[in-house]
């Protein structure tokens, strides 16, 4: 079993920028992909970013390409995902996840395991 337990939102302005953190507890969590998701009011959860169990692999949605990055420090059993040149359509509770699959996922079907959520606001 797999707990995340996330930190790092917040109100942020226009251009700024906000790292989201995902502590993992359980024997597996170096060898999960872990993913971001977001979920804006009204509107489905949707794909942020993912990546492997070393970084080499990684996805992003098209969205944020080039202005978010996923990593993680299996050492410390946390990933991040790091968001710069924030806009207010970025605007949303962020959720981390980690799956079981042996690839990288960008479905939220393929995540067995989601942390509580944390709300990220910009404003313009």
């Amino acid at each position: 079993q797999v707990r995340l337990v996330q930190s790092g939102g917040g109100l942020v302005q226009d251009e700024d920028s906000l790292t989201l953190s995902c502590v993992a507890s359980g024997p597996t969590f170096s060898k999960n992909p872990m993913g971001w998701f977001r979920q804006a009011p009204g509107k489905d959860r949707e794909f942020v970013a993912a990546g492997n169990w070393n970084g080499d692999n990684t996805f992003y949605a098209t969205s944020v390409k080039g202005r978010f990055t996923i990593s993680r420090d299996n050492a410390k059993n946390t990933a991040y995902l790091q968001m710069n040149s924030l806009k207010p359509g970025d605007t949303a509770v962020y959720y981390c996840a980690a799956s079981k699959a042996p690839w990288v996922p960008t479905s939220r079907y393929e995540y067995a395991y989601w942390g509580q959520g944390t709300q990220v606001t910009v404003s313009s």
